[in-house]
Formats: C-alpha cells, structure tokens, sequence
C-alpha cells in the first residue's frame, strides 16, 4: 500500500500497551534465559495475575518478545547457531553439555548423526528436534529451514512421541487401498456385472459409477486408487465392454449356481473347465528374449504357415490336473469326444460337472442328446458311471473360465517367441508342459510358484472377481 505525500509512518500506539506493568519482569525472565517459550511465559503471568490476560492477547505478547530478541540481537545469536547444527559444525561433546537436561547422549549422537550422513528428510527432522530442545524458536527454525510451523511441530510431536530411533521411519504405516485385497475383489466382481443390475442406465462402466457402487458396497476408495486398480490388473478402462463385463441377464443365477456346486463340491465329484485355444497358425511368433547390444530381432510380416493347431482341453478344479487332445474343428463331436474321454477316466466317480462358455457347439441338441444318454437308465445298467450335469458359464464371461489362465500360462511359456520346425514339434512342447504341470500338481497339491506354469496371469480358481482371460489374447 503506498502512502499519500506528506504521510509519516505512525511510531506511537494507539491503544494501551496491556503487558506494560508487568514488562519489567519478562524481561527479566528473557534476560535470565533468552530462550524462554512465550507461551510458557503467557501461562506463568495467567497463573500470576488471574482474569488480568485474555488468551487473545498471547500473539501480543510473542510480537513484543519477538522485538526485544531482534534487538538485544538473540535472534542472530539462535539463527547462526541453527546454520551450523545444520552444516554439522558443532562437535557431540558440546551439544551434549548444552543438551543434557532435554536430551539422552545416545539420542543426541543419533541425531547428529542423521545431520551428517543421511538425506533432507532426516536431516531436517534432527535439526528441528535439536534446535526446539536448546530453546531456538519454532519460527527461526522454520526459516532455517524453508518449511512451514505445521510441519516443523509435526517433527517435535512425533519425537516426543515415539523417540529418537523412529522419528526416521518413513514406511507407510497402512497398506494403500488399491493394493488392499478386499478393495481389488470388490471392484472387479462390480465390474464383471453390466451397470444396469445396479440401476444405472449405461452401456459401460464409468469411474464415476464405480465409486458410487463401491462406496453403497461399504468401500470407500478414491477414482484414482480405482484406476490404479485396473492399471496394475493390466487392463485399460476402454476394453471394459470386451473382456471384463457379462451383459447375461441371468448373470447372478449362473454364477451363484456355480459358487453354490464349488463350494458343496464331494470327493468323488469333478468339476471341469472346458474349452478351445486356437486355431493357431505355427510359426515364428514374436515375444521378449533378450539380446545383445545393437541387435535388434525382426520377424517377417508375411509368413508360410507350417501348420495350425486346435487344442481342446479340460481342466479338474480340483485336482488342478489338465486332459487336452488336438482338434481339426471346433464343433459338437469334439465337446462329445472330450466328454467320453473324461467319462472314461474318471467313471469311478459320482458326478461330473462340465462348465464352459456359450458357444453354438457347447449347447447344441447332439450334445444335449448324448449327455441324457449317459444319464438314463438303461445306460446306468449297462455300466457304472457317473452323473454328467452341464453348468453353462453366463454369456460373454470368458473372464470366469478357469482355463483360460492355463491357457494363458502355457502360451507365454511355449508358443510366444517360438520358431517350430513343424506342428509335431509344437504338439510335442504342449504335450512335454501339461505332463510337468500335472506331475508338479500331483506332488504339490500348492500351486508351484517357483516353476514355468506358475507364471500364470492369474491364479487357476473360480471366483467372480478372478479374471482369467487374458487381456493381450487379441
């Protein structure tokens, strides 16, 4: 503000000076220990003289302390002694002698210490704990130190509460909610449903509506802890509508029958994930390897193919054990072939249960035909057999599909940057990997973590925040 001509600045008060009868013992008390807290000196005189000083009146009292350390020079005096505990100037013999009545010997050498040889954030913590026990105002450190009082106190109150030894733990106390497991089971179990079921009329997902529906479920989590949950997923928010959420309008029957048999599942009951990888052309397929430096590996855009392979397979929830055969189409008589297959391994057992998704050909009448075939009667006579019951997955849920995270193990581990010389010796390599993953399932009933088929995207189980697809598959 600038002032008009002629206009001095004002020197003389124009309201009473309220310490002015009692400043001669402050400054007495200054004089004796210049280091003297003013709000301690504001309560000693409140005690003193009841009803005389109003709280409002403490700023008051810090600017006129405040003056007579800027002018008896105190202020410089602290501020230089500051700068050198800060450049670590000053030797643990004397801080320990100044120190004595506030501070252990070993907490002063601890915090010297982290003033000398560790980073910013230690080093101004010590500072502030140091300077604050030898009397150096709150606002001298906060200029020594280019930080504000609030964080300047928060450094005093975290060593009077927890000590010298865990005022440097900068680990986070809580685990962030995006890396929580219940925050990421919620979410994803949300996003496998179409918004509709929650009464949002969208075709998709937004973050917005997911928060909504996140916070109504009891977990409050922020939109950006939410996008931190897709991105480590490894999915981007726009292929939501391909891969992550079931537009079935009997979605939540399905997947509680589903849940209901998994969960009552028997000894001698089998339940299997059912379904096609392929067809796959043999080739060089490219991948990550690693090479040497300033080669760079390129493969031909345009390739003859040696060959192309269906693999249709089975995957025991149970067990974790994989039966797979090669298909020329994928088609109603293979799903029969596989269901007689397994028939045949496990017809010691009471029930079959087959889960796949909803192709034409996995619920088609000849399929239908052949599975009450082997539950009828007349058949049950002739041979002793289980029980085959169909449990259909709900439409445009390939996400729930078990196997497809075997699928999906399998093809990082053997197919990505491979170069078969012919579709035998791919056969072979697919045969050789699900040998090994079910002799590694049968020692170890454990999924094996340290092993290739271990490195599956996501754990081979059912559950309705699981998703088993892969989300590079195209």
């Amino acid at each position: 503000m600038t002032r008009s001509k002629g206009q001095v600045n004002r020197q003389w008060r124009t309201r009473r000076d309220p310490f002015a009868n009692v400043w001669s013992e402050i400054r007495s008390e200054l004089e004796d220990n210049p280091k003297t807290e003013v709000s301690k000196l504001f309560q000693e005189l409140q005690r003193h003289y009841p009803g005389t000083f109003p709280n409002g009146q403490l700023r008051t009292l810090q600017r006129r302390v405040a003056d007579w350390r800027r002018e008896t020079g105190i202020c410089r005096r602290l501020e230089r002694w500051t700068l050198r505990l800060m450049q670590g100037k000053i030797q643990k013999s004397i801080l320990q002698t100044q120190l004595k009545s506030k501070l252990k010997d070993e907490e002063v050498i601890l915090l010297l210490d982290c003033i000398r040889y560790r980073g910013i954030r230690s080093r101004n913590r010590a500072v502030a704990v140091l300077a604050n026990a030898n009397g150096v105002p709150i606002s001298v450190i906060c200029r020594i130190l280019q930080s504000e009082p609030k964080t300047v106190r928060s450094y005093i109150n975290k060593f009077q509460e927890v000590g010298a030894s865990r005022l440097f733990d900068f680990s986070r106390s809580t685990v962030k909610k995006a890396d929580r497991k219940e925050y990421i089971d919620t979410l994803f179990s949300i996003l496998h449903k179409p918004p509709s079921l929650y009464g949002i009329n969208r075709t998709r997902w937004e973050m917005a509506d997911l928060k909504q529906v996140m916070s109504q479920k009891g977990f409050d989590i922020s939109l950006a802890n939410i996008r931190q949950i897709i991105q480590n997923a490894g999915y981007k928010f726009r292929k939501a509508r391909k891969v992550l959420t079931s537009t079935d309008p009997n979605y939540r029957e399905k997947l509680q029958q589903i849940t209901s048999i998994l969960s009552c599942l028997q000894p001698d009951e089998r339940f299997f994930s059912v379904d096609e990888f392929g067809p796959f052309s043999v080739r060089t397929i490219g991948g990550r390897s690693l090479t040497p430096p300033g080669q760079i590996r390129s493969i031909p855009q345009y390739q003859k193919s040696k060959g192309s392979l269906i693999l249709t397979g089975a995957l025991e929830l149970s067990t974790n054990q994989m039966t797979h055969f090669y298909s020329t189409a994928k088609n109603t008589t293979e799903m029969i072939r596989l269901i007689d297959l397994l028939f045949k391994k496990y017809g010691r057992d009471r029930t079959l249960y087959f889960s796949w998704d909803a192709a034409s050909w996995h619920m088609s009448k000849d399929l239908q035909k052949r599975v009450n075939e082997i539950n009828s009667e007349e058949f049950k006579k002739k041979v002793r057999s289980p029980i085959v019951k169909l449990v259909p997955l709900p439409t445009c849920a390939q996400f729930l599909n078990v196997i497809e995270s075997v699928f999906s193990g399998m093809a990082r581990a053997i197919i990505h940057n491979s170069d078969y010389e012919s579709v035998s010796d791919c056969k072979e390599a697919i045969d050789k990997y699900f040998e090994q993953r079910n002799e590694n399932f049968r020692k170890h009933p454990k999924r094996a973590g340290n092993k290739i088929w271990g490195k599956e995207r996501v754990k081979p189980i059912f559950s309705e925040s699981n998703n088993c697809k892969d989300p590079m598959y195209r």
